[in-house]
């Protein structure tokens, strides 16, 4: 049975999407079956996968409004082992639709529950806030990755994350977990990346992922040729960045 794990942060610009992106695609190298789960309506995880949503029948937002089969919603990329299951514009709308619907909060656990066992590891790239679907995306995962950029302003908004996180663990998730906190757009130049991450070490300590994802070009371009990092410059530093969290990823789940 594959382990869901969401990637959140209600901060937008912290490398969310990149992260979903480029872990899904370096775990599929590492030999994993993988599903990328689209839920922002923004699409970007699909677009930066290399998929034309505009001529998509079924995408999550089929799936969680009208029980369409997740199976039918499945494209495959161009990564061998890692599909996606796509997002679209319509998803703005699907919060207001599901406040009618009875156990809202579960419905893309349901979702989920019909290919969960066709994976090793299913990534749900959530939207920017704590909106319903972020809600849903966290109650389907076993945990939760949080991303944190090496800006100012890193460490806000992270308690109000971890309090839903707490909130979603009483009351509808009792299994979920804090996969662990990952630093992204690292400069070690920058005094200001080194304190960050300091404060972030300080504060969450084994929590914290040991990969830093660093600043890098061809990480930022790679996504405007819907490819992710590994197959448009394996050689990159984001690359091997995203690599080597992959494999501490696949690590920390044998262990547990």
């Amino acid at each position: 049975m594959g382990k869901i794990i969401a990637l959140a942060n209600q901060k937008g610009g912290v490398g969310k999407t990149t992260t979903a992106i480029n872990l899904a695609a370096s775990l599929a190298a590492l030999d994993k079956k993988v599903l990328l789960v689209d839920a922002d309506p923004q699409a970007n995880g699909s677009s930066g996968l290399g998929i034309d949503i505009s001529g998509l029948d079924n995408t999550i937002y089929e799936c969680m409004i009208n029980g369409v089969d997740p199976n039918d919603a499945l494209v495959p990329t161009e990564v061998p082992n890692l599909d996606v299951l796509p997002s679209h514009i319509n998803l703005v709308g699907a919060e207001i639709e599901m406040l009618q619907l009875e156990n809202r909060e579960k419905v893309l656990k349901k979702v989920l529950a019909q290919v969960r066992d066709n994976y090793d590891f299913i990534l749900i790239d959530c939207s920017p806030s704590l909106g319903l679907i972020t809600i849903n995306a966290v109650t389907a995962a076993d945990s939760v990755i949080i991303p944190v950029q090496c800006e100012y302003f890193a460490l806000e908004g992270i308690a109000k994350l971890l309090n839903t996180i707490k909130i979603v663990k009483s009351k509808l998730n009792p299994g979920l977990e804090v996969e662990g906190f990952l630093l992204t757009m690292y400069d070690s130049r920058l005094r200001l990346s080194n304190q960050i991450y300091d404060d972030v070490r300080k504060n969450f300590g084994e929590l914290v992922f040991k990969t830093v994802i660093q600043r890098n070009v061809k990480l930022s371009e790679a996504p405007s040729y819907g490819q992710p990092v590994i197959l448009y410059d394996s050689d990159s530093t984001g690359s091997i960045n995203h690599l080597k969290l992959a494999q501490e990823v696949i690590e920390k789940n044998k262990r547990s």
